[in-house]
């Protein structure tokens, strides 16, 4: 089976496929890419691979390659802290402490570390520690969207695997498999808003919009100052960060909109009917307007009062 289901990057996984056969594995490899761009995918695939006992790496039928590929093999090891900003030195020393115990059934010892570029200083030069001297068995995957956040003594360490952008005529047509049911404007804007990923593709095409954020839309384009109050009167009560991250849905499509207007496809209908429906002129004002009330709602302003400030501002 390969590494067939990894869309595009074909001399990647053929220089993968080949090294796997060959039984070359390094003790770490660099996965780099923008977020959706695949790198959990590959960090799976490329474990089941090490580990498979099949003949094409990975088979993905033999008992290891189901198992990691489950999330389930006792000798693959993530290491996150989802609650956290940044990677904690504490994390990366456990994880030197533990590298030195043997494997539980495999020959490998895979950790698999997903927000690489998130390692404070400390955590780097703590992980420089096991790059320097890693056991036989030890491998290290890490996943960086900015892999230049990382230290080049640690980056010089790695076999460094590089997800590209997808062309057209791959990521198009698989748009069009997982949703039929999309229109082709929507599939292109998801395309150009994706930047040529497939997972930023998909979240551009499935991200649904609240009811107050089409509600919002709709007033703004009639010019409708009664129905923009009645949309903006009930947010009064909300708390700052739920307000906060309307009005950044707000601003999204308003954007979007000025990108519509200048010629660039984009996939959301709302921004596309902003587009037609208001002036640029009209959507620059509103987009500063937007900017400015979340200022306010950052620093020490009420929700009630941004809320009837935004009212105002949004009229005139």
């Amino acid at each position: 089976m390969g590494f067939e289901t990894i869309l595009g990057n074909e001399r990647l996984r053929e220089n993968l496929a080949a090294s796997l056969k060959a039984g070359h594995i390094s003790h770490f490899y660099l996965i780099s890419g923008p977020e959706g761009s695949g790198k959990r995918t590959l960090a799976s695939l490329l474990s089941a691979g090490i580990l498979c006992r099949g003949a094409d790496k990975p088979c993905r039928a033999c008992r290891e390659c189901r198992r990691v590929l489950a999330g389930s093999h006792p000798d693959v090891i993530t290491l996150e802290e989802k609650e956290k900003k940044t990677v904690s030195v504490e994390l990366v020393r456990r994880a030197r402490a533990d590298v030195y115990i043997r494997p539980n059934e495999s020959a490998y010892k895979i950790y698999i570390l997903p927000r690489a570029q998130d390692m404070s200083v400390a955590a780097q030069n703590a992980l420089l520690k096991v790059l320097e001297e890693p056991p036989a068995y030890g491998v290290f995957l890490l996943l960086a969207d900015n892999p230049n956040k990382m230290l080049p003594t640690i980056r010089s360490r790695c076999v460094e695997l590089k997800l590209q952008a997808l062309p057209e005529e791959i990521l198009l047509p698989q748009l069009r498999r997982e949703f039929p049911e999309a229109a082709e404007e929507d599939l292109r804007g998801a395309m150009a808003r994706g930047g040529g990923f497939l997972g930023q593709s998909r979240a551009a095409l499935t991200q649904g919009v609240s009811a107050q954020t089409a509600a919002f839309a709709q007033a703004y384009v009639r010019g409708d100052a009664l129905s923009l109050a009645e949309v903006l009167t009930p947010m009064e009560k909300w708390k700052r960060e739920a307000l906060l991250l309307e009005l950044a849905a707000w601003l999204e499509i308003l954007e979007g909109a000025l990108a519509c207007g200048s010629g660039i496809t984009v996939p959301s209908a709302l921004s596309r009917r902003i587009a037609a429906g208001r002036g640029a002129f009209d959507q620059m004002q509103a987009v500063s307007c937007l900017k400015k009330a979340m200022e306010y709602t950052q620093g020490n302003v009420s929700p009630a009062a941004v809320c009837g400030w935004l009212g105002w501002a949004l009229q005139k």
